[in-house]
């Protein structure tokens, strides 16, 4: 089963620099969203919470500085890189955290018991953590899917395999045009009003 969930977590790390590929510095870190959404704080993000999950809450500190954790950094400095981290820089740090983490997985039984300071129940199990982190890492593949095709329409699951309907099925880029014009039309005549749902 630890072979399995890190077979997930190293296909999402592939997929998540997938994404960033092929982009100018500038495209990898404009900001997409109100919350400030950008492809090379995602991947400094998800590679920075990683390795602390696996190493320190594991008693067994990577030696990784990550002043942005500190506690008087600003709100969601893990987010976005500064003008003076690189995007090789970036690439780099998400390197050395994946090569910790692969060390302490190796190491650590699925029953290894570490704590996670920030959690109010903190008592976890490498097994746990394995499967946070690949669904961390499939949250923001999802926001790194949208952002990279709001950029130049790349879109696609995985390198080799885009799980979309494509030429071989008779879709055509005009067709993905006249498809979204159609969700449109039936968007703007949907109501404007929140929609009466059950309570769950």
């Amino acid at each position: 089963m630890k072979a399995v969930l890190h077979h997930y977590l190293m296909t999402a790390r592939r997929d998540l620099r997938w994404k960033l590929e092929g982009l100018t510095e500038r495209q990898l870190r404009t900001p997409m969203t109100p919350t400030g959404t950008n492809l090379l704080g995602v991947l400094k993000h998800v590679a920075s919470v990683e390795v602390d999950y696996f190493t320190g809450c594991f008693g067994r500190p990577s030696g990784i500085e990550m002043p942005w954790f500190d506690d008087d950094s600003e709100p969601n400095a893990d987010m976005y890189a500064t003008a003076e981290e690189s995007v090789e820089w970036v690439f780099a740090l998400a390197d050395r955290c994946a090569a910790a983490s692969d060390a302490a997985i190796a190491e650590l039984d699925l029953a290894a018991v570490g704590h996670v300071p920030w959690w109010t129940n903190g008592t976890v199990t490498l097994g746990r953590l394995l499967v946070h982190m690949v669904a961390e890492y499939q949250r923001h593949l999802g926001h790194a899917d949208i952002v990279r095709e709001l950029f130049d329409g790349a879109a696609g699951l995985a390198p080799g395999n885009t799980n979309l309907p494509g030429e071989a099925d008779g879709v055509s880029a005009d067709w993905w045009a006249g498809y979204t014009e159609r969700l449109r039309q039936i968007a703007t005549g949907a109501p404007d009003t929140l929609p009466d749902t059950p309570n769950t």
